[in-house]
């Protein structure tokens, strides 16, 4: 007889134990951060609006006509430095921070899978789903960390380099400093929320490949493609679709009284992308065989 036999079941064969929820998230962060090319892509877009706002400030110093410089959001920033960050975000959005979305979603499983480390997190004592949901809040994070870290220093660099303690509306209107702040939190939540709706597309996209260029790819090659085809009067039909419809509504954010029902909208719009992103993404991690 083996001692083994009249032991508890329990004691016999120890159960796995599910890693913290909490320890995971935030080993998921401190391992984001820790790239050099991320902290690169951060510091490199937090100067954007400091550029566009020396750049502003440069030329309607230099023009004597007296007549605003730029066209729409870009004609009311001088002297309206609160208006820097919605600026700088609009901007940005065209290209820049969805390249960012896409980087992080290529790293989070495309780059994992092509270093080998995404196989032994699959079979840690961590479920799929659950893997996922730390790697889609990594990139979320960072996301968010990058827009917020944007409309910060373009806000310290419109007060000093562009003057104004409100903000002047496109519709004609001053609001002060508060509601100002309150505007530029809002074009920080409905941006990040777009650039999660791409980073879900792209984070499906990895989930299926081992080369994140080709997340990148084709990233950008949603952007580019749904800004060709909104630009096409024939093709009007396909705009309640199209990711980039979104984006174009974002100015909206600085009108009084403030279109809700538009920007909400846009925001629906993403939401169903980030559930149809993250789905086919789950499938994926479903089906793998690790």
């Amino acid at each position: 007889m083996t001692i083994t036999a009249d032991l508890p079941t329990e004691v016999q064969r120890p159960r796995a134990r599910t890693a913290p929820l909490v320890r995971l998230l935030r080993s998921e962060l401190r391992m984001v951060l820790r790239r050099p090319r991320t902290l690169i892509m951060i510091g490199l877009l937090a100067l954007v609006p400091v550029i566009a706002g020396i750049g502003i400030a440069l030329a309607s110093s230099g023009d004597t006509s007296g007549d605003p410089v730029g066209e729409g959001i870009a004609a009311l920033v001088d002297g309206n430095g609160l208006l820097l960050p919605v600026f700088a975000l609009v901007l940005a959005l065209n290209m820049l921070l969805p390249l960012t979305g896409a980087m992080l979603a290529a790293d989070a499983l495309a780059g994992e899978t092509a270093n080998g480390t995404l196989r032994s997190l699959l079979l840690a004592p961590v479920s799929r789903p659950r893997v996922l949901a730390v790697k889609a809040f990594g990139v979320a994070t960072v996301s968010l960390l990058v827009v917020l870290l944007m409309a910060v220093t373009g806000s310290i660099a419109g007060v000093l380099l562009l003057g104004g303690d409100g903000m002047l509306t496109m519709s004609g209107t001053s609001l002060p400093f508060i509601d100002a702040i309150g505007r530029i939190l809002l074009t920080v939540l409905l941006v990040t929320v777009q650039i999660w709706a791409l980073a879900a597309i792209a984070l499906a996209v990895s989930a299926w490949t081992e080369h994140p260029l080709i997340v990148v790819v084709v990233g950008l090659g949603v952007v580019i493609l749904s800004g060709v085809l909104s630009a096409i009067p024939a093709l009007d039909w396909l705009d309640p679709v199209l990711m980039t419809t979104s984006w174009e509504t974002i100015p909206e954010v600085i009108r009084d009284p403030l279109p809700t029902g538009t920007l909400l909208e846009g925001v629906l719009r993403a939401g169903c992308y980030i559930v149809i992103g993250y789905s086919l993404a789950l499938a994926r991690m479903l089906s793998r065989d690790g």
